[in-house]
């Protein structure tokens, strides 16, 4: 190197790479006020048929409908009767008690593993009630709410946790990734954002044919940085497909911040931007707002105006899973000091608000919806629990791939079958 360029390259100031880091730890005082929350019913509704262009403000906005004062404000409010606001409420309400009887069942013993969704079931639930029933279904595995939402027996998914006799997947899925083909439900993978380009290929199908199904995917935060996303959003822009992509924002990836999928620089719902279609970010907590986004999306889509990206913005309560443990990791007061609450408070003081429900009619559900969970486990146990026999037979390991089993997998069965009974003949 010349005398000159090694002179100029020693003043040159030294590169160093940004490392992001959650603003609190185990610990520290929590204070979420760095936060831009505007008002409920602040934003504006653009027509469903507009320019995706005119969302732009809105991806970095926050759709919001539930005020502080618990009543309903501004152009999104979906105006929901009562009665379908109780629906929402009892089916939140259902998936919180599911999920508490499930955790204990793992720490019981009962099946490997376990997800909740505490705080965030206005994503699954209130989303799905602005879909129509064909409308398939591509979620992740903390949408428990879709299948609640879409009356699928709690049975048959404590069956499927509990991989036994009775699970209609025959035990050939971990816990809690289900399939409901009779509820318009896809199969959940384990494998990160699958479920995009999947959702993307099934609309793009249901267009060619000329049917009027759509697709509605969730995913995590973290995920929108897999190749599935990016490669699932550009086919479903280019081809103008009838997709809504849910980016489920609950700030945390396992014990990663959802800055190290960028949520230092914009939010998740900005992305659409960069892809020319429709963007919403809302406020996740509220049943309201995601409602009236999800039905925004659908009736868009629908009508041959394209895919919407819609960022909810919420907070994940409790663990990834159970075999997390989020004090090693993020402050204890989080969730108390989240700023945008808790959804199923925040529905049920509003219908309190308006007249239409009370305190002693939801301790009344609780304690209903408590006995009809366990019931339904108890129910489950006797078809059988997790590596405690009652499973399905052996050579079923064998079927359900090929219409007629091959010649070498049915020597193979034989095979099988026949050194399990030398070895255990009971």
């Amino acid at each position: 190197m010349p005398k000159d360029d090694a002179e100029a390259a020693a003043n040159r100031p030294r590169l160093a790479l940004h490392v992001p880091e959650p603003k609190f730890r185990p610990g520290d005082k929590v204070d979420f006020t760095y936060l831009d929350l505007p008002g409920a019913g602040e934003q504006p509704r653009p027509d469903e048929a507009c320019a995706a262009s005119e969302t732009n403000p809105l991806c970095t906005d926050l759709i919001r409908v539930l005020g502080d004062d618990n009543l309903a404000h501004g152009p999104w409010d979906p105006r929901l009767a009562p009665e379908r606001l109780r629906g929402i409420l009892r089916e939140m309400a259902l998936v919180r008690a599911f999920d508490a009887r499930m955790y204990r069942a793992q720490r019981q013993g009962k099946t490997s593993f376990y997800l909740k969704c505490t705080g965030e079931e206005a994503t699954s639930v209130a989303a799905t009630h602005a879909l129509d029933f064909e409308d398939m279904i591509f979620p992740s595995y903390r949408q428990q709410g879709c299948l609640i939402a879409r009356g699928y027996p709690m049975l048959e998914m404590v069956n499927q946790i509990y991989s036994n006799r009775a699970d209609k997947l025959k035990g050939r899925q971990l816990p809690i990734l289900y399939s409901a083909k009779s509820v318009n439900f896809f199969s959940i993978s384990g494998n990160l954002a699958t479920q995009l380009p999947q959702a993307t290929g099934f609309s793009m199908a249901s267009a060619i044919r000329g049917d009027s199904k759509i697709a509605a995917a969730w995913v995590g935060e973290g995920s929108t940085a897999e190749g599935d996303f990016h490669s699932a959003l550009t086919f479903a822009a280019v081809y103008n497909a009838p997709t809504i992509f849910n980016v489920v924002n609950n700030q945390w990836a396992i014990s990663s911040f959802s800055g190290f999928a960028g949520a230092e620089r914009t939010s998740f719902a900005a992305r659409a931007i960069g892809y020319g279609i429709a963007g919403l970010r809302v406020d996740g907590n509220d049943p309201l707002a995601v409602y009236a986004a999800e039905r925004w999306a659908a009736d868009r889509a629908r009508s041959n105006n394209g895919p919407t990206l819609i960022e909810f913005f919420t907070y994940r309560a409790e663990g990834h899973s159970t075999s997390d443990d989020p004090s090693v990791y993020r402050s204890a007061e989080e969730f108390a000091e989240w700023p945008l609450g808790d959804p199923i408070a925040r529905l049920k003081n509003h219908l309190i608000a308006i007249g239409e429900w009370s305190e002693d009619q939801q301790a009344e559900m609780d304690r209903e919806l408590a006995e009809q969970v366990l019931k339904a486990t108890k129910e489950a146990e006797k078809n059988g629990i997790l590596g405690h026999g009652l499973h399905h037979p052996f050579h079923t390991m064998f079927e359900d791939v090929f219409e007629e089993l091959p010649w070498n997998l049915r020597e193979q069965s034989k095979a099988a079958i026949r050194e399990r009974e030398i070895k255990w003949p009971e």
